[in-house]
């Protein structure tokens, strides 16, 4: 195991060139400024080792996802992403596994035009913690409090997977072989929804990402918007979860509570049906309309295909629990 010292591993692995930045890695601070017009979205998530990722991650995937997942919440408020500072705590300072480490990093902030411009390191328990920065124009960002009863409700991509690509490294449930790769690889190497969430702008009344369970943070939004949700049964997208692990009973719990999704979870009026059909297909990016939001402040109802209601508990994953 090769070793070196903390201000080796930054200047090693931390320190590249910037494009939007007027001071980086290397003083006390990094200078940055906002473009005219623009409000600065801030937003940081740590991962621990052992709650947000098994000991045994692959150190390049997990570069990404660390930085993936603060992107999310961006993506979730239709952000642009443009700086980040990372905080690390490791056991050691091994350098073949920062190697792997940092090149996941900046792969993920290369493709979504990131500066990385500062940070911290220091020796404990693996706790990888960024803090990112993004732009929105003046009054545009979305929040989760928009929401009104009567708009549609929709989520992005395919929630779900990654619970199963979790169950699978743990022993916990077999896959087909057709469909662990994308499993496990949505549980580690997740896509930031940027594009989307850039593309609802003007179009999503409420809006945030699922880390959590999308039962557990439709909870948020439905909190924030004072509504409640009707989830039509026959309109969740479960059928590749089925197809995956083979039971209907285990997709459905999986997309429902399931955590470590990172799609978008938004709510929009009826006449925007066709904007967000269209958006989709320009993005390549499955839109799925799961249901309609109601006037009783947090109350979700499973609508089954005859009609019949059934009460839903909007728990999530909670760190304190």
């Amino acid at each position: 195991m090769l070793l070196v010292s903390e201000f080796d591993l930054i200047r090693r692995h931390f320190t590249r060139p910037t494009q939007h930045t007027d001071l980086g890695v290397g003083d006390d601070g990094a200078l940055f400024r906002p473009r005219p017009g623009m409000q600065l979205v801030v937003s940081t998530d740590m991962l621990v080792e052992g709650t947000h990722f098994l000991p045994d991650t692959p150190a390049e995937e997990l570069g990404w996802k660390t930085l993936a997942v603060n992107l999310s919440d961006l993506a979730a408020m239709g952000a642009e992403p443009r700086w980040a500072v990372l905080a690390v705590a490791l056991p050691d300072a091994d350098a073949t596994w920062l190697r792997a480490f940092a090149e996941g990093f900046f792969a993920c902030a290369r493709t979504h035009d990131v500066d990385v411009i500062g940070g911290d390191t220091t020796r404990g328990p693996r706790n990888l913690c960024p803090t990112v920065f993004g732009e929105v124009p003046t009054g545009m960002a979305i929040t989760r409090g928009g929401a009104r009863a009567g708009d549609d409700l929709w989520i992005t991509g395919q929630p779900g997977r990654a619970a199963l690509g979790l169950a699978a490294l743990q022993g916990r449930g077999k896959l087909a072989a057709e469909h662990r790769d994308a499993c496990v690889d949505a549980l580690q190497r997740p896509v930031p929804r940027v594009a989307a969430g850039l593309g609802l702008r003007g179009i999503a009344r409420a809006m945030l990402d699922v880390s959590d369970g999308l039962l557990g943070d439709l909870g948020h939004l439905l909190r924030a918007s004072r509504t409640g949700a009707a989830l039509d049964a026959t309109a969740l997208p479960d059928g590749e979860l089925v197809a995956a692990c083979g039971s209907p009973e285990t997709a459905r719990q999986a997309l429902l509570t399931g955590g470590d999704d990172y799609e978008l979870l938004f709510a929009a009026p009826i006449e925007a049906r066709k904007s967000i059909a269209s958006l989709g297909t320009r993005l390549e990016l499955p839109m799925h309309r799961i249901g309609t939001l109601t006037p009783t402040t947090s109350v979700v109802e499973l609508v089954l295909s005859d009609g019949s209601r059934s009460p839903l508990s909007l728990r999530g994953f909670d760190h304190f629990a």
